[in-house]
């Protein structure tokens, strides 16, 4: 039994992590039930109140009126939140009007699907099969730090293909994978969860000289940057050929729910409605959804959401300005303060949240194990004195359990 534990091994992972999860839940910063007060303001089962310093909802999109009542609406005028079949089969004919609004917005065929690891889960096997790339399967080439929810696909696509892992952004490792094999697919995020970006200019390089296969989740960018919020990776894509996919989440700065797939024909498209597995199975977006993502796409449109896209960069920069990290200049919301070990990031995630801001300590297998932070995102939303005050807060934490306030 060569191949146990080639990709995963779940015994091992929680043999050394599930103290710290237990650590966590202990300390109250995980496990934790709220109720939602105000924008951004939430209460748990112990009676405590949050400023949510670790979402995703970039531009608050997760309260705006507009989706909400798109939500409400869509419900109602449909009588039921969903048909009760799998996609391929039949579907709301709202469903198929949300994708071409989608399609239109972001300037390729787009497909929707209940998460964006649905989306992963159902394409990248496929994509691995080489039904994608002529028939010939690609070396799968995934980036180390690529997220979970294409990471863990990896067995899937070992059935059909070979597949390799690359060191992190390593562009000259990737180049020798092209130089070697006559098809290669990189499967990575445009932003990742734990900072950092794509090399999109290397990335493009290779694409155009090698015939590289890009399979990018842009997940964290989508609608918080880019013109009408095509994201990190999209506005690179001149046209987004049969060479290259990009999935995302819609419920993140999007504000609504669900994944999504962009693609670059109709070709590709049939074959993810047809053999996409877990992207059509029976519980497609439900109406509230749908109304909530055809809301958010009229709201991309607008001078407020560009205005929410400015005001999420000037908080950004804001919180640069008074702590440095890592990521610092970067123009995603997502910053590391690193702690070393957990116990030191479970200890100050505790002590944030008893002082009313829940952030989100990470460890192994997150991050490496030796490397857990404390993850903090901004957001539009955020009053930049509250911002400033957290700050205050952090910078004393740091200075009382790390000793330093330099990442």
């Amino acid at each position: 039994m060569d191949s146990v534990n080639t990709f995963t091994n779940y015994r091992k992972l929680i043999s050394l992590a599930d103290h710290d999860w237990e650590t966590a839940e202990a300390g109250k910063v995980a496990g934790l039930n709220v109720d939602i007060r105000n924008t951004n303001r939430m209460v748990d089962q112990y009676g405590r109140e949050f400023h949510h310093f670790c979402t995703t909802s970039y531009l608050g999109l997760d309260h705006h009126p507009d989706l909400l009542d798109g939500a409400i609406t869509t419900l109602w005028e449909t009588g039921t939140l969903r048909v009760a079949n799998s996609k391929n089969r039949c579907k709301l004919a709202s469903l198929e009007q949300y994708e071409t609004e989608l399609s239109e917005l972001f300037g390729t065929h787009c497909i929707s699907t209940l998460s964006c690891s649905a989306a992963s889960a159902g394409v990248l096997p496929l994509l691995a099969s080489g039904v994608f790339t002529e028939n010939r399967p690609p070396v799968m080439v995934f980036d180390r730090l690529a997220h979970y929810s294409m990471n863990h696909i990896k067995a899937a696509c070992a059935d059909e293909t070979k597949v390799v892992t690359s060191p992190h952004n390593d562009m000259d490792f990737l180049e020798k994978q092209c130089q070697r094999e006559a098809r290669v697919a990189y499967v990575a995020d445009g932003a990742y969860s734990m900072g950092g970006v794509a090399d999109l200019d290397s990335l493009l390089y290779l694409k155009d000289r090698y015939g590289l296969f890009l399979y990018l989740d842009d997940s964290h960018a989508l609608s918080a940057v880019g013109t009408f919020g095509a994201g990190l990776v999209r506005p690179r894509m001149h046209a987004l050929e049969d060479h290259c996919l990009i999935v995302a989440s819609l419920a993140k700065s999007f504000g609504a729910s669900g994944g999504l797939v962009m693609l670059g024909d109709e070709r590709q498209k049939k074959l993810i409605q047809r053999y996409g597995g877990p992207s059509n199975w029976s519980q497609s977006l439900n109406s509230a959804a749908i109304g909530a993502g055809r809301a958010s796409i009229k709201l991309h449109r607008t001078p407020e959401f560009a205005a929410l896209q400015e005001k999420l960069q000037a908080n950004i920069q804001l919180f640069d300005s008074l702590i440095r990290t890592r990521q610092h200049g970067s123009n995603m919301a997502i910053r590391l303060i690193h702690c070393g070990e957990a116990a030191q990031a479970n200890c100050i995630a505790v002590e944030l949240a008893n002082l009313g801001f829940f952030t989100s300590a990470v460890f192994f297998p997150v991050v490496a194990q030796g490397n857990a932070a404390i993850r903090i995102t901004l957001r539009a939303d955020m009053d930049p004195s509250l911002i400033c005050h957290f700050c205050e807060l952090l910078t004393e934490l740091l200075r009382t359990h790390v000793g330093s306030l330099s990442d």
